[in-house]
């Protein structure tokens, strides 16, 4: 199984004619270690997608930070903090409010609101 997974890790990003010779290769085992080697590539497309989520979140984060610090200037470092903390739903929501600022003291007042 070591080596089904080294090989899969080496062609994790398959081009279309190694996906068909990979099929191929698949098809040549027994049942149950076909059925493994498709469990342990369906959990590397699954941490795949995680990962990819994850990096759209922070991206997301300093995106909305970008935009706060051209719209209010340069905030302290707290106030960073804070907000890369923030769930990705209330980071929208602070990028629809953010419209509304018009000094710190409002992005401060906001952040509050979330843990009154």
């Amino acid at each position: 199984m070591q080596l089904i997974s080294g090989f899969i890790d080496t062609y994790i990003n398959l081009n279309p004619a190694e996906e068909i010779q990979f099929q191929e290769e698949i098809s040549t085992f027994s049942q149950p270690v076909q059925e493994g080697v498709m469990q342990i590539t369906t959990s590397w497309m699954r941490q795949g997608i995680e990962l990819g989520i994850e990096q759209g979140i922070e991206r997301e984060k300093t995106l909305i930070l970008r935009q706060i610090k051209r719209k209010l200037g340069e905030i302290n470092p707290a106030l960073e903090t804070k907000i890369m903390e923030l769930s990705i739903d209330d980071v929208e929501v602070l990028g629809e409010a953010l419209f509304d600022f018009s000094k710190v003291e409002d992005l401060i007042n906001w952040l509050n609101t979330l843990t009154a």
